[in-house]
């Protein structure tokens, strides 16, 4: 499974995402940095990305649009960077349940 994280994520947790997740990427790393969301949804639609975020938005949009890309948004409060990507690798496998075996559209994480 590989993650595209929102630009609300910062890019510098991509090289450390490599071996839980590899492929992953980050919205800003591909260019899109003033990209709309409907846009980041079609990429990560194309190109079989799992999209994390902060934000309710791409989650509200699969519920419209369906899957996929499945969405996974983090609900934390501004953290570090290590704190966001300890939270993805620790729950590397309930992530990979919820949207792989159980086939949801989205999950949330709460730290």
């Amino acid at each position: 499974m590989k993650l595209l994280l929102d630009e609300n994520l910062s890019r510098r947790l991509v090289p450390f995402l490599q071996h839980d997740y590899p492929g992953s990427n980050q919205v800003l790393l591909l260019r899109m940095e003033s990209a709309t969301d409907k846009e980041v949804w079609q990429k990560a639609k194309d190109d079989d990305f799992v999209l994390v975020t902060r934000d309710a938005d791409f989650q509200e949009l699969s519920l419209v649009w369906g899957q996929p890309p499945k969405v996974i948004r983090l609900k934390t409060l501004n953290q570090t960077r290590a704190a966001t990507l300890k939270l993805l690798i620790e729950n590397r496998d309930v992530i990979a349940e919820s949207l792989l075996d159980h086939d949801l559209a989205s999950i949330e994480i709460v730290s």
